[in-house]
């Protein structure tokens, strides 16, 4: 285990500040079971979202009480588009905006918000995927087997990618300039 330095006092301090909002708890030094040799092993931040086991439109009406109470307009896919989380959007004073079935064109009031909100996701999106896709060399198929590992990849570049981000601007550098040059040199 590594001495722990104000750096990483920092770096502890930061990821906690960002990563309560989404929902994660971060821990300094915790042991956890190694699955391949079932013995503890201590790792030096452990960060933890809660389990994805259901389906994102079952736990949609649960968020929506941790909402911020200026937030208006949820924006969902089409499987959030569901009787319970409109029931539940009115009682807070939300309005959902998720596609829609049916054949095209749709024709209701909220069609000209969510085309907006799909471009500008399409947007904000696509460029991300493929500078990520860049950065990482990932043309094609991830270059592991198995949906774990595929998993453990890419959740790790994710978390080393936030990590570049956070180095940049903790040292004043322009943030997501030459993280490609940055990280090779590592």
């Amino acid at each position: 285990m590594p001495q722990r330095s104000n750096e990483f006092q920092k770096l502890v301090f930061l990821l906690k500040q960002h990563a309560a909002p989404a929902g994660a708890t971060v821990t300094e030094s915790k042991f956890l079971i190694d699955k391949s040799t079932g013995k503890e092993q201590e790792v030096d931040v452990c960060i933890e979202f809660t389990v994805a086991n259901v389906a994102d439109s079952e736990v949609a009406p649960l968020l929506l009480t941790q909402l911020p109470a200026e937030v208006r307009y949820v924006l969902g896919d089409q499987h959030y588009n569901t009787p319970e989380l409109r029931a539940e959007c009115s009682r807070h004073n939300r309005e959902l905006v998720a596609t829609r079935r049916g054949p095209y064109p749709h024709t209701d009031g909220g069609v000209e918000v969510r085309r907006l909100f799909h471009k500008l996701r399409s947007q904000a999106i696509e460029p991300f995927n493929g500078l990520f896709k860049n950065l990482f060399e990932w043309g094609g198929q991830m270059p592991v087997k198995g949906l774990r590992r595929c998993q453990l990849l890419a959740l790790g570049a994710v978390l080393l990618y936030q990590l570049v981000l956070l180095y940049q601007h903790l040292h004043h550098q322009p943030v997501g300039v030459n993280i490609k040059a940055l990280l090779r040199a590592a």
